[in-house]
């Protein structure tokens, strides 16, 4: 095999992975949200099969319509639904960044040898179930838990706490688990830069949070936008922790999927969600990734 073939093939793997686990699941899940509910197995109008033939696909093809999309932006639930998730998702992802910066730039700047045990402590909480973790926040959250209690002892407050089934609970569910995926982008970035560029604007009289500021952040910034990527979109579709630490009135896109999907037995609907929540967290990237081309071309 010559090297030109080789790099074909070297190429052509990713873009076969990506069609058969992403691209042919999408379109089936972006034919099913042009479908319409029905009592059968599956629950949903028209199913295509191989003994229809190219008439009988063609017929089914012209019973596809776009009204779960009209039905969800109809609809004020499913509107707040997707307002509520981006909201909890970027107040969340902000508290992640805030507090994941700091230990990452003190984790970059920690002695070589220790680097990799606080590398550890930090990717420590996934050997545990995400599961079991995220239950382990209603016994400490609850009212009788263990943080109304230390607190209630220390004298800190008079009465209980109403933290768990709020937007509040959710909120450190969501820091606490999604912490790591913060801190490591952070960390790379950050452990990457070059300590003689400090060292030389110190030289050159330049006071350290000014070299901060200008040195350090913006040599970072791959980091802080690799970290915000991969927190806050599974964020804006969590099941887990609005179904656990959230309460009855809790409205996040992800939990309204599962309820059409599972609850609802609405296919087409809960299709027509999930492509709508792809299209919304998929644009940023892909405008990102445009604007990141250009600035590499520019550069050149």
């Amino acid at each position: 095999m010559t090297d030109r073939a080789t790099r074909r093939t070297v190429i052509l793997i990713p873009y076969l992975w990506l069609a058969v686990f992403f691209l042919v699941p999408f379109a089936i899940v972006a034919k099913m949200s042009l479908s319409q509910v029905a009592t059968a197995i599956p629950p949903y109008v028209p199913v295509f099969s191989v003994e229809d033939g190219p008439s009988g696909w063609l017929a089914k093809v012209r019973e596809l319509s776009f009204e779960n999309y009209a039905v969800i932006f109809g609809d004020r639930l499913y509107i707040d639904a997707f307002l509520s998730s981006l909201r909890i998702a970027a107040i969340g992802t902000l508290i992640l960044l805030l507090i994941g910066y700091p230990m990452a730039h003190a984790m970059a700047r920690a002695p070589e040898r220790i680097r990799p045990i606080l590398v550890m402590a930090v990717i420590l909480p996934f050997w545990t179930s995400f599961l079991i973790r995220v239950y382990a926040w209603i016994g400490i959250l609850k009212p009788e838990g263990l943080l109304n209690e230390v607190l209630l002892g220390l004298g800190l407050i008079g009465s209980r706490l109403q933290i768990a089934n709020t937007d509040t609970a959710i909120l450190i569910g969501v820091v606490y688990s999604y912490l790591p995926f913060m801190v490591l982008p952070l960390y790379a970035a950050l452990e990457r830069i070059d300590r003689t560029l400090l060292e030389a604007a110190g030289d050159l009289g330049c006071p350290p949070w000014k070299a901060f500021w200008r040195i350090t952040v913006p040599l970072s910034l791959p980091g802080v936008i690799a970290g915000c990527f991969l927190c806050f979109i599974p964020i804006t579709g969590e099941v887990v922790i609005p179904d656990l630490l959230g309460g009855s009135d809790t409205l996040m896109i992800g939990r309204t999927l599962w309820t059409e999907f599972f609850s609802n037995r609405d296919w087409p609907v809960a299709a027509a969600v999930a492509v709508l929540l792809l299209v919304l967290l998929v644009g940023p990237i892909v405008a990102y990734q445009h604007i990141q081309a250009r600035q590499l071309e520019a550069a050149r």
